[in-house]
């Protein structure tokens, strides 16, 4: 097979670092030879089909494919090599642990482990365990990396045997930032050069990460998105993940934003407008002389908030801008110039002459449009203004409280240095004035970069947040992801317990009901400039715009328009410090002396912690479970029925494991004190706690269980509920396989493989719903979970008595289409076509396999002739 069909290997006009000559795989070449017609593709597209052409000579690339994406095949399958992957401490350390058991089930084959070793570089950064324990006080941020050392020192022990133990993985550890923000201002390159057929070939710089806001380093015109950890374990083995060739739908810029208006508003108004335009599984791709106003870091914010309205990712062209931001963080003259020189030589540096590509589906944005936008107060994509927030309604009913947490959190904004910016000069202001917060509203701040921090204290600002509350907690996602730590002492415990009582407001990029506290039902998602405002109001019954916010030492009413800084201000204050501010963070190292010096095992096997413990070993690589679930024809029975915009979160919950929870009692039997329970997210390498944990989110509604929320169910009409796990295990004594039914965007929210991963525990076979999200249907098909999109009953007609019968899956494969046929009473209520959502070939493998483990132990006993014999004994 050539490596190079379509004769696109062309020398480049620059040389890397080194100063050795380079080539490059070149679009126009292949184009010029028969590739098809590359010119006018979308730039994003063009991106996937340069990787395609670089891999020519890889058994799962091929010609075909590349032809695939010039007639823009959508129900093609295509290859995607990514050049590196990205993890989150949460996702990552399960992917490690499945990748040692990996090694260990193949070795006790009999099989040459080599092709289960990584063959990708691999980045983990360690910034998921920060809790906001400690606030508003100077040695917060100390005494809660002390903290999170304490409770997390087996996960993070494991961190440093890992390293040793898998070639091409750097782990980034605690207290240097969150993996997005540090990938965009450190890790991503760009262009990389690397030896290929004795060569030096420059390439696009992409990746794939467990988090899925891996989207923000789109924002540099790198592709890249947020897939499972059990999908990275495939691609961190050098396997492609494959792709339908996506949708690229079309957003063309122009103007620009008004002044006092953000990126963060822009980023929340887009996601309504995109999710009403049903962009799911989709690339957004910017475009129009709009981009020459926003900066990288503004592009970041929109970019970062992808996975809120779907797509798959939303995507910037390189440009002046990108090589600016570049040099600016500390990147090397020869890199950013290497970068420039090869995406020009590529025609994908986008110039304001550039002529605007193809696209089959768009829609046209005027910056200049765009209002102060808050989005709540249970869904990113629900965009509100100020106005309308004091009458907004969540899941919970009518809004009637006070603002709990206030917080400047989250990498979508902190990346931002304008948005920062502004934020202090609003605190120096409302200093200035006599304002504070009110003893009830706990106020944070968790950069995601030390650079964020270094800004604003070179500027002079983060002394006036400090005097409001927002000292900074620590660097890390904090309460973005729900590890928000403590209410304030000062409400009351009727206040902590009324669901309708409490609200939040956080510059982070989710906000489903329950996940920013247990206590919060609402929150609200706004600039971290809106966060100060609303943080000195202390409730969100009130439009922060035209209202007072606080009243000054003289009695006279302060509001928010006395306070908002100028554009002016803003952008002197970003003239005079932000270079610096970045340019000290580049030269950072990403490790810490604390990290060094943490005592770890060594050798070359891990000793698994006992039952209770924190990094046991996972079953997802013994033969149980890498065997098919669905060999024939099934009868099954719902384990749930749930609604709509179902989330991971809902499916495994991240939040703190309660000492009344199934989870709590479970490890409270074996001797774990109630400080010690920790919480879902750090539990992850115990499968015990987690299925104890599935679908036991406070805040899910089944409905079979109407009369209360939760981790509930019934086995029968009629019957007590109980735990889901336990009617899992009946269920699985009778013989009985079990589904789940659901409503519209079915597994919404997080990259969050425990979510198929907990299913796949349970013994659910299927799960039928109207809709599917794009990764967690990937994740299921990777656990062998049948996902079903269906047309059938609606949820809230089933009473659980129903059997569901699963027809026509011997035929899968050569079709994707069964007949379901739902039963109450032995009389037939409804049947009908239903579509199973195997998108590619590959995965038709993993689905015969048992899952994606089951394939890669398959494949690889079938390419070395090893005898198969059953391991368990060896591993337990």
């Amino acid at each position: 097979m050539t490596t190079d069909p379509f004769r696109s290997l062309t020398a480049l006009p620059v040389s890397d670092e080194a100063g050795a000559p380079l080539h490059y795989y070149s679009l126009a070449e292949a184009e010029a030879h028969g590739a098809g017609p590359i010119a006018d593709l979308p730039w994003s597209l063009k991106t996937l089909v340069e990787g395609i052409l670089r891999h020519q000579g890889h058994p799962q690339a091929l010609p075909e494919h590349v032809h695939a994406v010039t007639r823009r095949d959508e129900t093609a399958a295509i290859p995607f090599f990514p050049g590196r992957v990205l993890f989150q401490d949460a996702s990552g350390i399960p992917v490690l642990a499945d990748m040692i058991t990996l090694l260990e089930r193949a070795r006790a084959e009999g099989l040459d482990t080599s092709a289960l070793e990584p063959a990708l570089p691999l980045d983990l950064v360690v910034d998921h365990a920060l809790e906001v324990d400690e606030y508003a006080n100077p040695e917060a941020a100390l005494r809660n990396i002390d903290l999170e050392y304490e409770r997390h020192r087996d996960r993070y022990r494991f961190l440093r045997w890992a390293q040793d133990r898998l070639p091409g993985l750097r782990v980034v550890p605690p207290g240097l930032g969150i993996c997005h923000q540090l990938n965009l201002e450190v890790l991503a390159p760009v262009v990389t050069a690397t030896e290929s057929g004795g060569r030096h070939v420059a390439a696009l710089d992409s990746l794939v990460g467990t988090d899925s806001h891996t989207t923000m380093i789109n924002a540099l015109g790198v592709t890249g998105w947020g897939v499972g950890g059990i999908e990275a374990t495939a691609a961190a083995l050098g396997q492609a993940v494959m792709i339908r060739v996506p949708r690229v739908v079309g957003i063309e810029l122009t103007g620009r934003l008004a002044p006092g208006v953000f990126a963060s508003d822009l980023a929340l108004t887009l996601a309504e407008k995109l999710r009403a335009l049903n962009v799911v599984g989709a690339v957004v791709e910017f475009h129009g002389p709009g981009l020459e106003a926003l900066s990288v870091p503004d592009r970041a914010t929109v970019a970062n908030m992808a996975p809120e309205y779907g797509a798959t990712m939303a995507w910037f062209p390189a440009d002046r801008r990108t090589i600016e931001y570049l040099a600016a963080t500390g990147r090397s003259p020869e890199r950013v110039h290497l970068a420039e020189q090869y995406l020009r030589a590529q025609g994908l540096f986008r110039t304001p002459s550039s002529p605007a590509p193809r696209f089959e589906t768009g829609l046209s944005i005027d910056l200049a449009s765009i209002t102060t936008t808050l989005a709540g107060p249970s869904r990113p994509h629900d965009a509100l203004s100020p106005s309308e927030v004091p009458t907004s309604r969540g899941e919970s009913g009518p809004l009637d409280g006070d603002i709990a947490i206030a917080a400047i959190t989250s990498c979508t904004n902190t990346s931002n240095p304008r948005s920062l910016v502004a934020a202090g000069l609003l605190a120096r202001n409302a200093v200035a004035a006599g304002l504070r917060p009110p003893g009830w509203t706990k106020t944070s701040f968790t950069p995601g970069s030390r650079a964020a921090a270094d800004l604003l204290a070179s500027a002079g600002l983060q002394d006036h947040l400090d005097r409001l509350g927002f000292q900074v907690a620590g660097f890390g996602c904090g309460t973005c992801m729900g590890n928000s730590g403590p209410l304030s002492p000062a409400l009351s415990e009727s206040d902590r317990t009324k669901d309708t009582a409490l609200a939040a407001v956080l510059s982070g990029n989710r906000n489903f009901t329950g996940r920013i506290h247990p206590a919060i039902a609402h929150a609200y998602l706004a600039s971290p400039a809106m966060v100060v405002a609303y943080a000195l109001a202390g409730n969100v019954r009130i439009d922060v715009t035209r209202d007072p916010i606080g009243r000054a030492e003289d009695g006279t009413d302060v509001t928010l328009a006395d306070l908002w800084p100028s554009d002016e201000e803003i952008d002197a204050m970003l003239a005079e410090h932000e270079a610096a501010a970045l340019g000290r963070d580049a030269h950072r190292e990403l490790t810490t002396t604390r990290w060094q010096e943490l005592e770890y095992p060594r050798g070359e096997h891990y000793r698994w912690d006992g039952e209770a413990g924190s990094i046991r070993r996972p079953p997802f690589t013994d033969p149980e479970l890498t065997s098919p679930t669905l060999t024939g024809d099934l009868t099954a029975r719902p384990l749930l029925v749930l609604g709509d915009a179902v989330t991971t979160d809902h499916i495994s919950p991240v939040a703190r494991v309660l000492p009344d929870s199934a989870a709590g009692r479970w490890l409270r039997e074996r001797g774990v004190g109630d400080r010690a329970l920790g919480t879902f997210s750090s539990r992850r390498l115990n499968h015990d706690v987690m299925i104890r944990g599935g679908f036991a989110n406070t805040r899910l509604a089944n409905l079979l269980v109407p009369e209360k929320q939760g981790g509930w169910t019934r086995t029968a009409p009629g019957e007590e509920p109980v735990p889901v796990h336990e009617a899992a295990e009946y269920h699985r004594r009778q013989g009985t396989p079990v589904v789940v039914v659901a409503g519209e965007l079915y597994g919404a929210g997080s990259a969050r493989d425990w979510a198929a991963k907990v299913t796949r525990l349970l013994g659910i076979r299927a799960v039928l719903a109207r809709s599917f999200e794009r990764i967690h249907r990937t994740n299921l098909v990777a656990m062998g979970v049948l996902p079903i999109q269906w047309q059938g009953p609606a949820p809230e007609t089933f009473d659980g008595s129903e059997e569901i019968d699963l027809l026509g899956l011997a035929d899968l494969g050569s079709t994707t289409e069964i007949t379901v046929r739902v039963r109450r009473a032995g009389e037939i209520v409804w049947q009908g076509t239903a579509l199973c959502r195997i998108d590619t070939p590959l995965e038709w493998e993993w689905l015969r396999a048992g899952g994606l483990f089951g394939h890669l132990l398959t494949e690889q006993t079938e390419r070395q002739g090893a005898p198969h014999r059953d391991p368990v004994g060896a591993h337990r």
